[in-house]
């Protein structure tokens, strides 16, 4: 099946956890494409199967660009499979809250499968002046948080349950 992942990422993080999913979904045989989504026109994703979208989570929200062109998109859905990842909590215990991420627009507007929030990455070095200030005040630590077996292991979730509907309407 053709799969599209649009994503949105501030620093890379995001991006790296969408091509471990692409590269997942690959590995089980579909047909992936990965799009970033401040340059991406939603009519990229008119031949796929099912999508996926995802972006990086700053002050509770999701990226500006993963907002507007999830609600493009969410008109040119058409019944299509979706499921949603966010990431941006670090340290333990994760900073924010997970439970306090606010995305649903998005869910309203996607109806997806399943929204899973992942653990992000912070390296001091890779943020502007602006965000090294907040980092700093906020006492947000360092470091790469993400679990790229509970990534990896949640990309094979969807390959399975794709398979599934694959099987039922064949």
């Amino acid at each position: 099946m053709r799969i599209s992942i649009a994503v949105a990422s501030k620093h890379g993080s995001t991006a790296e956890i969408a091509a471990a999913v692409g590269e997942e979904l690959a590995a089980s045989g579909h047909d992936v494409s990965v799009h970033d989504m401040a340059t991406a026109s939603v009519l990229e994703l008119d031949e796929s199967g099912a999508i996926i979208l995802g972006s990086a989570i700053y002050y509770g929200h999701w990226l500006l660009p993963a907002e507007v062109f999830t609600e493009d998109l969410s008109l040119r859905l058409d019944g299509r499979p979706v499921w949603m990842f966010s990431s941006g909590p670090i340290g333990a215990p994760a900073q924010p809250d997970p439970t306090t991420v606010d995305v649903e627009d998005q869910l309203v507007l996607t109806q997806p499968r399943e929204h899973k929030v992942f653990a992000g990455r912070l390296e001091r070095a890779r943020l502007h002046r602006g965000e090294r200030a907040v980092a700093t005040a906020l006492r947000s630590p360092e470091g790469d948080f993400r679990d790229w077996e509970e990534i990896r292991g949640w990309a094979r979730g969807i390959a399975r349950a794709l398979d599934d509907v694959h099987s039922a309407t064949a």
